[in-house]
């Protein structure tokens, strides 16, 4: 803890924050298990989708416009980020408000910062809870959100408040963590807006897929003109932009929907960096903005990859010649890429979907 307080010194925290902020505590432990706890099977994007665009977390979005109308007017005008994006962050965040976390972040962060493997980056987010502290925005007691240091109605991490925070009425402080919502809604508006957010710009279309359309344009991106040329159609009830350019994506395969995703679903994704979230924050805006469900169904009767299933696909992709990475069962990009170039190797749509299926072929 010497070398901290030394390093944290360096960084401008004086010693008075620094001391007051770690008297007395201790370090928890049961933080750690949390961390570690890695579920045996991932959830398919269809039973995300379902909680997280469920009955009532509309029902109660539909409220929450209602109740802060006013103050969503002032934000939209403001930061130009449409009210239904900045509620649905809300409701997928924190449930609007009722899921903000009760953990104090200096002893969960101190934990993470020494025993975690990610042992840097949660020391940043300790010098940075540490700064919020000095600065005077909220008391060492007030200090709390998530186990894993988000805070606040948005889960803004220590790093983030302290670039993108607002003090959206000017009364001297960013609070994110009363129950007032307001600088937490301006603060994630200003979020999306200083990372390119295009007012008027869907996130995402559903769209029809020609029968004909080569299969390896799944991932790429081109102009929408480009994509209407190809015989790309938006499905009944939605409309396709006149510009701007897009990516094609098959969340679940060449089977489930098919969408065109635009430069806001980028901008989603900086508020976490996964497909299913900010397709889960999209079609959550565009529900509480009076669209329709999907119109394409998933394919419901799949079900995930258990780990060591998981971990079989990688060394079948590594004996294959198309996956270099360690074999952790983690499928991420690098996975996803040398899954795209075995199905395409194999005569197979690459929409780089991982299903049951794909592994029974492998098999073979």
């Amino acid at each position: 803890m010497r070398g901290f307080r030394t390093r944290a010194l360096r960084e401008g925290i004086r010693g008075s924050t620094f001391d007051g902020a770690f008297a007395g505590i201790a370090l928890d432990q049961s933080i750690l298990q949390r961390e570690s706890r890695q579920p045996e099977f991932s959830r398919p994007i269809w039973a995300y989708l379902d909680s997280a665009v469920s009955a009532s977390r509309l029902r109660n979005g539909r409220a929450m416009l209602r109740e802060h109308r006013s103050v969503l007017d002032e934000i939209e005008a403001r930061y130009g980020v449409e009210r239904e994006i900045v509620v649905a962050v809300w409701g997928m965040e924190s449930a609007y408000g009722a899921l903000r976390g009760r953990t104090r972040l200096i002893p969960s962060l101190t934990t993470l910062a020494i025993s975690s493997r990610r042992s840097d980056f949660y020391e940043q987010q300790l010098i940075g809870a540490l700064r919020i502290l000095q600065a005077g925005d909220v008391s060492a007691s007030g200090l709390v959100g998530s186990w894993a240091g988000a805070m606040g109605h948005t889960q803004f991490i220590p790093t983030s408040y302290l670039e993108y925070a607002v003090d959206f009425r000017g009364d001297g402080h960013r609070d994110i963590w009363s129950d007032d919502p307001t600088d937490s809604l301006a603060s994630t508006a200003a979020y999306l807006s200083r990372h390119g957010w295009t007012r008027g710009q869907p996130w995402g279309v559903e769209v029809v897929v020609p029968s004909g359309l080569n299969p390896r344009l799944a991932g790429t991106t081109r102009g929408v003109r480009a994509w209407v040329r190809l015989g790309i159609q938006p499905q009944r009830g939605r409309e396709l932009p006149r510009s701007g350019e897009a990516r094609l994506m098959f969340p679940a395969g060449a089977h489930g929907p098919a969408f065109l995703a635009f430069q806001n679903f980028r901008v989603i994704k900086r508020y976490n960096n996964a497909d299913a979230y900010a397709i889960g924050v999209g079609h959550l805006a565009d529900r509480l903005r009076g669209a329709d469900d999907f119109v394409a169904s998933w394919p419901r009767g799949d079900r995930p990859l258990s780990r060591s299933e998981r971990e079989e696909l990688q060394r079948v992709l590594r004996r294959a010649g198309h996956y270099s990475g360690t074999i952790d069962g983690r499928v991420g990009s690098g996975t996803l890429s040398a899954v795209r170039e075995w199905q395409a190797a194999n005569g197979l749509p690459p929409d780089g979907y991982v299903s049951l299926a794909l592994i029974e072929r492998m098999r073979r």
